[in-house]
């Protein structure tokens, strides 16, 4: 079990004040974690982990950012981990923003990435990063089973949960957003729509095992109809049918502009540019 670690006096001292340089410029996570209102480093990791997979969706190296060490605090070894100015950045913009102490970081690092222009406007942005990689992943899993079950004619399939969800053809809601025939719905969905079809996705995959559903048309049918129950849903939570969520700015043009913040953070931490 991981002992809790007392951060020193922080009277008058600010995060500048507790970065570290040792061939890169970093911040010990059992600092930073108090700083945001985390008692626990095991609480904390969850947080970390989360920011891991939006390093691995920017095809950035966590390696380089999240350092993993053993750290001798008062003669006693703990765990702890080297962050990077910029994974600080990604724990911040992913940590629980009812606590007063993330939302000062997260306005503290709105200032900074202003400057670089990177991208992300708010948090949601953030998690528009890790749920689209969800949804990919999970639309994976949906094929194989609807296979394994019978299915023949895929984008038929896929099809039907589009016609439950949002009451229309997936080309006719890429018409009525103005989505280029080449980009995927996905990729201009907020995190709102990005959870919602992951659910459904998820969803209609455990149906179709639990009850053992085969043949096409009724996969069709199983997928439609649990489109059609998370469209109810978004209403109900949203007050808007799914076809009328906003359109957001590619995902592609969220990333590359990351990255480009990403270079310009790291040579101003350490003097040179990362790859």
């Amino acid at each position: 079990m991981t002992e809790e670690i007392i951060m020193p006096a922080r009277d008058g001292m600010n995060f500048e004040d507790f970065k570290n340089q040792n061939g890169i410029t970093y911040w010990w996570a059992t600092d930073f974690m108090l700083m945001l209102g985390y008692k626990e480093l095991k609480s904390f990791i969850k947080v970390i982990d989360r920011a891991t997979r939006a390093f691995v969706s920017l095809n950035i190296s966590h390696y380089d950012n999240i350092v993993h060490c053993i750290r001798d605090i008062g003669g006693k070894e703990s765990q702890d981990f080297k962050l990077t100015r910029f994974a600080c950045y990604l724990i911040a913009m992913n940590g629980d923003p009812k606590k007063a102490e993330v939302a000062e970081a997260q306005s503290y690092f709105a200032q900074q990435t202003r400057k670089l222009e990177i991208a992300f406007q708010n948090s949601e942005e953030f998690e528009r990063l890790v749920i689209r990689d969800e949804l990919t992943e999970g639309n994976k899993s949906l094929a194989s089973a609807a296979s394994q079950h019978g299915v023949t004619d895929y984008a038929r399939f896929q099809n039907a949960g589009f016609l439950g969800m949002y009451n229309m053809n997936n080309w006719d809601l890429k018409k009525k957003r103005n989505i280029d025939s080449k980009t995927t719905l996905a990729d201009h969905m907020g995190r709102t729509e990005l959870a919602a079809n992951l659910f459904r996705v998820t969803q209609t995959e455990e149906r179709i095992k639990s009850k053992n559903i085969t043949g096409q048309n009724a996969l069709e049918k199983t997928h439609f109809n649990v489109g059609r129950e998370v469209r109810e849903i978004v209403q109900k939570n949203v007050g808007k049918s799914p076809e009328a969520l906003p359109k957001e700015r590619k995902i592609a043009d969220v990333k590359k502009q990351v990255k480009d913040g990403y270079k310009k953070m790291s040579k101003e931490d350490n003097g040179k540019k990362k790859k």
